[in-house]
């Protein structure tokens, strides 16, 4: 069967039956995703989902000194809002867009309603926190095992599947923040990749100038994690890679 909606280029939208999609399409509002924007709150009620098309959300955890940590990030693959997926209303991390861009806004009690209604909708999403989750722990392992340069190359490419563009906003800040590591490091990082010729940065724009190299240069946990989401909700339409 054909997607219910090439447009849209959310894969989970896409994979959902016809009849399904449907009945979620009026709902569905598009809207910007604004740098830093806020999307679901910590410990309160999520009452909108999002579906990235072409920005990225972080899902970071707040410390109690105030110390941020993102735990893993969301693009045209998914959603934001999976509380509402596993039956729950709150979700212990803050969601907040990363690289700006574009997104569906669903209301949380319309997807919830339409869950209780459709095994085939709920199998899509349990498919995709599957494959959310696996990308956590394959970024835990990651953190651990490989140096920042692989890293950092990883992430670059995650993005770059997700934002449908070879430029895009992503700044030290938030780079520093997704690798755990101080912005003096990154520096010298992002300045050795666009020494290489893989990347361009200026003022917070990256241009990937040769994603081959940026692929060669990156550990194996960026293939493994693209292996799942593939696997787990089939490869994405139109898809560089």
């Amino acid at each position: 069967m054909d997607a219910p909606n090439q447009s849209y280029r959310n894969r989970v939208l896409q994979l959902l039956p016809r009849s399904d999609f449907d009945e979620l399409n009026p709902h569905l509002e598009t809207v910007t995703l604004e740098y830093r924007q806020p999307l679901c709150e910590a410990n309160e009620p999520v009452r909108n989902v999002y579906f990235p098309v072409t920005g990225v959300v972080s899902l970071v955890n707040i410390m109690a000194n105030g110390a941020a940590a993102e735990v893993g990030t969301i693009g045209n693959e998914g959603l934001a809002g999976l509380p509402v997926i596993l039956g729950d209303e709150l979700g212990p991390m803050i969601a907040y867009v990363q690289v700006p861009g574009t997104g569906l806004r669903l209301r949380a009690e319309i997807l919830r309603s339409a869950l209780q209604r459709s095994a085939g909708m709920r199998t899509v999403m349990l498919h995709y926190a599957h494959a959310f989750f696996n990308q956590v722990a394959q970024s835990a392992a990651c953190n651990h095992f490989h140096d920042i340069e692989q890293r950092c190359c990883r992430w670059l490419l995650m993005t770059h599947d997700r934002v449908q563009s070879d430029q895009f906003l992503l700044t030290q800040e938030f780079l520093g923040m997704m690798l755990g590591v101080q912005r003096s490091s990154l520096t010298l990082v992002a300045h050795k990749l666009r020494t290489d010729g893989l990347i361009e940065y200026r003022r917070g724009q990256i241009t990937i100038v040769d994603r081959r190299k940026l692929e060669h240069r990156s550990c194996e946990c960026y293939a493994v994690s693209k292996r799942e989401f593939d696997r787990l909700l089939g490869p994405p339409s139109g898809s560089r890679v």
